[in-house]
Formats: C-alpha cells, sequence, structure tokens
C-alpha cells in the first residue's frame, strides 16, 4: 500500500474480543472513524501498556478524529458486549 491509501477493516469481534487498528512494520495510519454496533472501550496500546481513553454503551461511531498510529503504538477497541458484534474503522496511510 501507499502513502494516502484508503485503510479499513470491518470485522466480527467476539464478546470481550478486540479489533487491533494496527499498521504493519514500518507504515504510520492516521484513523478518522471508529463504527460499532454495540458496547466497546478505546484502548491506546503499545504491547505492554494499555490504556483505556473512552468508552461506549451503545452504537455509534467515533467520527473525525485523527488517531495516528504507528506498528508499536495503536488504537484497540474491545467488544464488552457478551456476544460477538461488528467493529471497523477508516483512515489513510501516512508513511
Amino acid at each position: 500500500m501507499a502513502v494516502g491509501d484508503v485503510k479499513s477493516d470491518l470485522q466480527s469481534i467476539a464478546a470481550a474480543g478486540f479489533l487491533s487498528l494496527q499498521p504493519g512494520a514500518g507504515e504510520e495510519w492516521v484513523i478518522h472513524n471508529i463504527y460499532h454496533e454495540s458496547k466497546v472501550e478505546l484502548y491506546f496500546y503499545d504491547g505492554s501498556n494499555s490504556l483505556l481513553f473512552d468508552a461506549d454503551t451503545g452504537l455509534g461511531v467515533w467520527a473525525w478524529y485523527e488517531f495516528h498510529v504507528t506498528n508499536s503504538k495503536y488504537i484497540r477497541v474491545k467488544n464488552t458486549d457478551s456476544v460477538a458484534k461488528l467493529v471497523g474503522y477508516d483512515g489513510v496511510q501516512t508513511k
């Protein structure tokens, strides 16, 4: 992929599971939107430290943000519902 390409994903995430918004080695992304159909938590993560910084209790979207992520520091979205739910995101590759 190249700088300026759209990065996006949509997955069914198991109860208590995570969707990692993690670029490959050497890439950097800016995530603009995170979509969810139920209860979720957002974490800033570096492979060992997990910082919970936001949560939502229903369906929704974190829209028009600029989450800068690298291979070593990235966002994880945790499904806190009791069943699998869809979680997705979109953004742009910057490096």
